[in-house]
């Protein structure tokens, strides 16, 4: 892939997110920081791409990595961090792999349907396995601070 089909990839990216964020009512800054989390998130994907084959692989990654964004904005901004995180990560959506499974389920093609669905629904699972990983570490922490200032 070329840089610019990168670039252009990655600016899409953020206008895609900024289209979702629209149709789930954010605005102002928390749009911004949203859609700039999701052209990170396609940004580091494809960066991903030139190191790490594994395409399940780079999904947990930048699934962490994202959602680690948006637990540190959720703070800062005083909003939940799914408001961040749900949009930083539509990029990574495996949309085109579930119209594929559902295309090959229709057309009978019952080998194509389980590759393609065993497929999707890894990449499903890293990118909720990050998100999952990260919310329960910032769980645990913010319980750990909590309660250490309660005792002093």
């Amino acid at each position: 892939m070329s840089f610019s089909d990168a670039l252009l990839q990655v600016i899409m990216a953020f206008f895609g997110t900024m289209g979702f964020g629209m149709l789930f009512r954010s605005r102002g800054k928390k749009l911004l920081l949203a859609s700039l989390g999701g052209m990170a998130a396609w940004a580091l994907f494809l960066l991903l791409g030139l190191r790490i084959e594994s395409e399940p692989a780079r999904y947990f990654i930048v699934s962490v990595i994202i959602s680690i964004y948006a637990e540190v904005l959720a703070r800062v901004c005083k909003t939940p961090a799914g408001t961040f995180g749900i949009l930083s990560l539509v990029p990574l959506v495996p949309g085109g792999g579930l119209y594929y499974s559902a295309d090959y389920a229709l057309s009978g093609d019952m080998q194509a349907f389980a590759e393609k669905a065993l497929s999707t629904l890894s990449l499903t699972a890293m990118l909720s396995l990050g998100i999952v990983l990260v919310a329960a570490v910032a769980k645990f922490l913010s319980s750990a601070l909590s309660s250490r200032r309660n005792q002093a």
